[in-house]
């Protein structure tokens, strides 16, 4: 029986279980990525009615010679496989996305994760330099999740480690600037029996060397970004606002469904619908 105390600790989980694990970088192939796509896709159709987007236009419209970096919440089971299917299925793009104790599931590695130790700041850096380098290929962005930790749904105030300033800070001393996108995601029930993936992709922010700020401000700037795009988004489900979305797939709805909707047009009286 699970303890619901016990779902969200403050001690990320390599620290907690004090293991040391060796750095592992991703090493993704044409075969394993078709592999990824399949398996990761079939999924989300199996547990979601719809995975549905809105914000495109702001990936369109950014320097294109610039690096990349989505950074969102982590509430969720399915919030590494959303981000995997923004930047592979959406955004055409490969993922580059750090995961805790990847020993535990090293195939994740063909579909570009690399693993980070939490067990203290000099553990985790050979993952941030990694994660720095790895965008010097405008093929890849990296997805994210600068709390450092799983929260509870709608967790405020949205806090960051310093993880993503570092990274973004380093990346612009390097490249000489850099992109970077907030992402909301919510996992929505709306008129079917299946809940829906809904995200919303802000607007670009671009850092250069000139707009560069101390690490401790850019960390709660970006966090209070995060914050206000999830805010707003979850406004906007919560009063039918849904213009906008594109869908990534929609299910066919299921037989029950289909009757009902057929009562509905034929107007049965008693019907229930």
């Amino acid at each position: 029986m699970i303890n619901l105390e016990e779902l969200y600790s403050n001690v990320p989980p390599t620290k907690l279980r004090n293991i040391d694990e060796k750095f592992c970088p991703a090493a993704t192939s044409k075969f394993w990525l078709a592999v990824a796509n399949f398996f990761f896709y079939r999924m989300l159709e199996t547990r979601f009615y719809a995975f549905r987007y809105k914000g495109y236009e702001n990936f369109l419209k950014r320097d294109k010679d610039v690096p990349l970096i989505l950074f969102a919440p982590h509430f969720n089971w399915w919030d590494g496989i959303v981000g995997y299917h923004i930047c592979n299925k959406i955004f055409k793009k490969q993922i580059r996305i750090m995961v805790e104790e990847l020993n535990r599931f090293p195939i994740l590695r063909h579909a570009g994760a690399f693993n980070v130790n939490k067990k203290s700041p000099q553990a985790s850096m050979e993952a941030l330099r990694y994660a720095v380098n790895s965008i010097e290929d405008l093929n890849n962005v990296l997805y994210i999740f600068p709390q450092g930790i799983i929260k509870p749904p709608y967790y405020r105030p949205i806090e960051f480690q310093t993880g993503l300033a570092y990274i973004a800070q380093k990346a612009v001393k390097k490249y000489g600037k850099v992109n970077l996108m907030p992402v909301s995601v919510n996992y929505t029930f709306l008129r079917d029996n299946r809940p829906e993936v809904l995200v919303e992709l802000g607007e670009i922010i671009q850092l250069n060397k000139e707009t560069a700020l101390d690490r401790h401000e850019l960390t709660i700037n970006l966090a209070k970004n995060l914050e206000q795009l999830c805010d707003k988004h979850f406004y906007d489900i919560s009063q039918a606002h849904f213009q906008g979305y594109e869908t990534l797939f929609q299910q066919r709805l299921k037989w029950y469904r289909r009757i009902e909707q057929r009562l509905k047009r034929t107007g049965i009286k008693g019907s229930g619908i």
